[in-house]
């Protein structure tokens, strides 16, 4: 088939990078697919592209893809990029395209929901208003307060070593910033920013935290964002106790909201204990690849 490839403007200016955008076009002029080449651009991780490729249906197997593909690979290594990672649905017509255009897979993402109609309240209160000694909960909405600033900051190196398998996704350096940086994203889109703290009794400094986005009309499902607890700080029940705290505050402030969304690697038997435990149940699983340059 006659293809034509249009690169776009991309109005999608995210916080850590730019992005690149083509549109695959018949000779019609009619669109049959388009790719997107997220170029990370803060420190540490200024060797990643994330490709993000859709190909109509009906359009698969023409070499769409292939011609997507193509041009945005050979972007990425005109911008020195050692390696382009993308993620697709296990089993799916992309994770099977990935594989065989040379992409390694690297890490599973497993997918579950907590329907909120479900929770267990008893359980909750049990675990939140059980006392751990040396800790005590906090919790705020939106950005940081000035005052917990700095150690929140420094708590999100608590993710530094969470399980992502052969990802070779970088470093992230968090900074005051940065921290409130993403709490101003969330709030531009409309969205609600909710973040439970385990907080060091014996110094006031943040030991772990959890935090979780709640759609701007408080309907449909919310979605955690990260969990993590420093490692001088683990073995006594932070995270679940943290992430206990939240689903509590979500389930009462929110009446009309559905359920609870999160992502957790295969590999972080931890966590996928945690959520097992408060009822989230599987909805898909997706495979991160990547190709290396």
């Amino acid at each position: 088939m006659s293809l034509r490839i249009t690169p776009l403007t991309d109005p999608a200016h995210g916080p850590h990078g730019p992005r690149l955008a083509w549109l695959a076009s018949d000779a019609d002029s009619i669109p049959v697919g388009a790719a997107f080449l997220r170029l990370f651009a803060d420190p540490g991780q200024e060797h990643l592209a994330e490709l993000d490729l859709r190909v109509h249906p009906a359009e698969r197997r023409k070499r769409v893809g292939s011609r997507l593909l193509d041009t945005a690979v050979a972007t990425a290594r005109d911008h020195a990029r050692r390696c382009v990672v993308a993620q697709a649905e296990a089993g799916s017509p992309g994770d099977r395209f990935l594989v065989a255009r040379g992409f390694r897979k690297v890490l599973t993402l497993r997918y579950t929901r907590l329907a909120l109609a479900d929770v267990d309240m008893a359980l909750l209160a049990e675990i939140t208003e059980r006392p751990h000694p040396g800790y005590r909960l906090m919790s705020w909405r939106g950005t940081v307060p000035d005052d917990l600033a700095e150690t929140f900051a420094a708590s999100r190196r608590a993710m530094d070593d969470t399980p992502m398998e052969d990802t070779d996704c970088g470093t992230v350096t968090w900074d005051v910033d940065r921290v409130r940086a993403a709490a101003k994203a969330v709030e531009q889109r409309g969205d609600h920013l909710h973040t439970v703290v385990a907080v060091d009794a014996a110094n006031g400094s943040i030991a772990g935290f959890t935090e979780l986005v709640i759609p701007g009309n408080g309907t449909g499902d919310g979605q955690h964002y990260g969990t993590g607890v420093l490692p001088e700080h683990r073995g006594h029940g932070l995270g679940r106790w943290m992430k206990a705290e939240s689903i509590r505050q979500a389930r009462a402030d929110y009446p009309d909201l559905d359920g609870l969304l999160t992502d957790t690697a295969d590999s972080n038997t931890h966590m996928r204990q945690i959520n097992d435990g408060f009822g989230y149940t599987p909805t898909h699983t997706t495979h991160q690849h990547q190709l290396d340059l």
